[in-house]
């Protein structure tokens, strides 16, 4: 704090390099120092907790138990078979007559080593489920459990032999539910007071923000919307999933009339034009489902073993991802996936494990990336997981010769050459693949026009992978439309921590510190600039501020041999700071570099800064990110904006938001050759990508199930909300509404309340009756019930178009009910009971609208046959 305060008082004496006009504080006005604190804890009495027993001193306890073998050696010589030596080991314990245990971390490992066990010869293995049950093992049995311990143990009647002693370090995290990609939407998407919105039913309006209005004796939530000529519209919060953003681009927007017929006839157009477009998108997509692709099934032993050399356990979305491409790879039709991931979140896993699939069954692997640096990186990855298999791995890009990379077109054509990893050199129309099975695009936003062309004419009938963190519009559209498979990966990895973002205009004393202390914590910093000729003003800035630290300079026009050079030398620690160009943006893992700071940020695009903000952060160390802009310069709305959501994703899996954030700033492009950016308008993003899901879906099903979006009214006259004091954020409020709104089983529900419960505390009355109206909604669309009124003595329900799916049953369930059911002129069905109380009007409603729900789903034979 001192040396800061000293910095920032040279600084002012200085006008190099444009430092802001602080007015620093003398620290001895802001803190207590050393001895005055020392001083004031020496006045109190203090105790110390501590969660263990503490021993006397000189105590010792011996247990008679060392730690157990560790199987590095074996592991690291990549000769011979590790589980051969474990499998030796065991024997050995078990022929001095001791009790072994295996443990596992998973039920999903204990599985794999189980196999991998039995066989190497291992014959008597038997799984257990509590250490009872281990001890009533006979003697020459082996115990495997799933036991959550680092380390296994030998004790005088007991061998532990624990996963992490015979696989390496494994990190395991607890399961976390996972998130879908219209939750993630839904957050991206959050609505803020002033933003223009789109009702389904009524067009553009601006949103107000929420308003709480008293509707027969109780409260109630609503959305106000303003409209043309001063017309408001209040809608409920139950109902609020009519609502959609309008987007980013609001400019020259005309609001709606209320009541007017201009919008219903735009929506009209706009879903004959989705329904023309979405055919056409079902015609690319067939045409390549009737293509036969080989269906690859991975060799169970070998592909247990080569799981084994993945050193973390797999997340829940991970896993996911990984069993999907699976299905795909064995379905016999050219696989089409998008795996969206965050940087550092396992994406290369998941192609690892396709091309080992690919390759053991004879085919060859293409993996193009788009720079050299991440070319190297991933040739590298793939070398070592593929070290002792079948395999051949080459790597093709301007950091190869060109004697070695003629060598590798002649082994690709030849068929000699298994997988390959390289940058747009595998694009060119001399490489020629003798049966190429599988296609691994990783980061495929950075691949221009020409080369996509090139893809598609490699792609027609191979598998085909799709790696990426922020992928560009276009791809996410088709993806999310369901014209290419979507796989997310959300979850990060064990230990992972977010990186800390700070957004200021150039401030050397900052960066200076920043600098020096990644430095004295043993890390490295990596310095972006956006051009060749900032590098100069930036490496004068370094010499004089932090003369102590060694600096090294790369940028795309250096040779190959020479970048090569600088990279490995600052992955082996020989530089405290990498100054370059946006060549390290991609894929680039160094695992000590924790500071990363980016020169004139407003020059650089989104998922760019985004993907440079990836590069730190990948240990278990806090990483800290800095994105400069000039100091008294004001910068564009566009620059700004790009840097107002950079700083608001700061959580960890971001990368799928912000790519949605991107769709809505940048909108979807151009999908068909025809330019798609008018029809947007017209409805705005949110609601055109609905329509396009449901002109899609409609198509695949044979049936006309686009246009039409409903919700139905519910009216029990209980107060409905989530009050203000229960939760003060009104955007936090909002975005609870919006997610509250796509849920309607019971089973959701109670995960919400749960959240709810623990993020803000018990729930209050208000809460828990919104929660009971939106399990009750479920049942009404279910039902196509369009709306409910109840009240002390009853229940009046109208259904859509006056229509109910199965009249059979609705006469069968008028009869059972006698009196207390009858069916108006006007298509009401009418249900009368004695609710005195909220809870009493809640469970009636409740069980006669889930009643109708089951009966709407029987078909009239059924019926009559009941």
């Amino acid at each position: 704090i001192g040396e800061h305060y000293e910095a920032r008082v040279e600084a002012l004496e200085t006008t190099s390099f444009g430092a802001p006009p602080y007015k620093p504080i003398p620290p001895d006005q802001l803190f207590v120092d050393g001895p005055e604190w020392a001083q004031l804890l020496g006045a109190c009495d203090v105790g110390r907790f501590h969660p263990f027993e503490q021993p006397k001193p000189g105590a010792t306890r011996d247990f008679g138990a060392a730690a157990g073998r560790n199987f590095a050696p074996e592991r690291q010589a990549h000769e011979g078979d590790l589980f051969a030596a474990v499998v030796g080991h065991i024997k050995a314990q078990l022929s001095q007559n001791k009790r072994t245990l295996v443990a596992a971390w998973t039920p999903g490992s204990r599985e794999r080593i189980a196999n991998l066990l039995t066989e190497r010869g291992l014959e008597d293995v038997r799984k257990v489920d509590s250490f009872h049950e281990a001890l009533a093992l006979p003697g020459t049995v082996v115990g495997l459990c799933v036991l959550a311990i680092e380390r296994g143990f030998d004790a005088p009647e007991l061998c532990v032999v624990a996963e992490q002693d015979i696989l390496g370090d494994r990190l395991v995290r607890a399961r976390k539910k996972v998130k879908k990609a219209t939750d993630v939407i839904t957050e991206a998407t959050a609505m803020s007071v002033g933003d223009l919105v789109v009702h389904a039913e009524h067009g553009i309006g601006r949103f107000d923000g929420l308003r709480t209005i008293t509707a027969l004796g109780a409260a109630h939530d609503c959305v106000e919307i303003a409209y043309a000529g001063g017309d408001k519209l209040f809608l409920p919060v139950e109902n609020i999933e009519l609502l959609s953003r309008y987007g980013s681009d609001a400019q020259g927007v005309q609001l709606d009339k209320l009541g007017g017929a201009g919008w219903q006839s735009r929506k009209a157009r706009l879903k004959q034009r989705l329904l023309e477009m979405a055919a056409e998108l079902i015609k690319v997509a067939a045409a390549r489902q009737v293509r036969e692709a080989p269906a690859l099934n991975p060799p169970e032993g070998a592909y247990d073993e080569f799981i084994t050399r993945f050193p973390f356990e797999e997340t829940e979305d991970q896993h996911a991802s990984i069993e999907a491409v699976s299905e795909d790879l064995l379905a016999g039709k050219p696989m089409d996936r998008l795996v969206c991931g965050d940087v550092g979140f396992g994406k290369t896993e998941v192609a690892l494990r396709a091309a080992f699939t690919t390759a053991m069954n004879g085919l060859q692997v293409a993996v193009v990336v788009p720079t050299t640096l991440l070319a190297r990186q991933h040739y590298r990855t793939f070398e070592e997981r593929f070290r002792g298999f079948p395999v051949n791995v080459a790597h093709a890009s301007r950091l190869v010769g060109n004697k070695q990379l003629s060598a590798v077109r002649q082994g690709l054509k030849d068929g000699t050459i298994d997988i390959v990893v390289g940058t747009h050199a595998l694009l060119g129309k001399s490489i020629d693949f003798a049966r190429l099975g599988l296609l691994v695009i990783d980061e495929e936003q950075h691949f221009g026009v020409a080369h996509k062309e090139r893809l598609k004419q490699l792609r027609e009938d191979v598998h085909v992978l799709t790696l990426s963190a922020t992928p560009i519009p276009r791809t996410l559209q088709l993806a999310l439309s369901g014209v290419r498979e979507l796989s997310l990966i959300t979850t990060p990895p064990v230990d992972r921590l977010a990186v800390r973002t700070y957004i200021s205009p150039f401030d050397p004393v900052i960066l200076r510190e920043a600098l020096r202390r990644e430095r004295y914590r043993g890390g490295q910093t990596f310095y972006v600039v956006p051009r060749i000729a900032d590098l100069p003003e930036v490496s004068e800035f370094l010499e004089e501020y932090v003369p102590e630290l060694r600096v090294a300079r790369a940028h795309g026009q250096l040779p190959p041999s020479e970048i090569e050079r600088i990279m490995t030398a600052f992955y082996d620690g020989e530089f405290d700071i990498l100054l370059s160009t946006a060549i390290v943006e991609s894929g680039l893992d160094v695992p000590n570099a924790n500071t990363m700071i980016v020169h004139r940020a407003d020059m650089f695009g989104l998922a760019q800064l985004y993907q440079l903000r990836g590069r730190v952060g990948r240990s278990k160390a806090r990483a800290y990110a800095y994105f400069t802009t000039p100091p008294g310069k004001k910068l564009t709305e566009g620059a700004a904006k790009r840097l107002k959501v950079l700083q608001s994703l700061d959580t960890l899996g971001a990368g799928f938001s912000l790519a949605s954030h991107d769709l809505d700033i940048r909108g979807g492009g151009n999908l068909l050759g025809e330019e798609q950016s008018g029809h947007i308008k017209e409805v705005g993003f949110e609601l055109y990508q609905s329509m396009l899901e449901e002109a899609i879906s409609a198509l695949k099903d044979g049936a006309d199930q686009s246009g039409d979006h409903w919700s139905p009214q519910i009216s029990l006259g209980i107060a409905t909300l989530i009050p203000e004091a229960y939760v003060p954020d009104l955007q936090s409020r909002l975005g609870l509404y919006r997610r509250l709104s796509a849920l309607e089983t019971r089973a959701r529900l109670d995960e919400f309340s749960e959240e709810l419960v623990d993020r803000f505390g018990e729930l209050p009355g208000e809460v828990a009756s919104l929660l009971d109206v939106m399990e009750i909604k479920g049942f009404c669309r279910i039902a196509s019930i369009a709306q409910v009124d109840a009240g002390p003595k009853g229940v009046a329900i109208r259904f859509r178009d006056d229509k109910f799916d199965n009249p059979e049953g609705l006469i069968r369930f008028i009869q059972r009910r006698g009196a207390q059911a009858k069916l108006q002129p006007d298509h009401k069905l009418v249900c009368s009971g004695e609710w005195d109380t909220d809870a009493d009007r809640v469970s009636g409603v409740r069980a006669i609208v889930q009643e109708l729900a089951k009966l709407s789903q029987r078909s009239p034979s059924a019926e009559a046959g009941a």
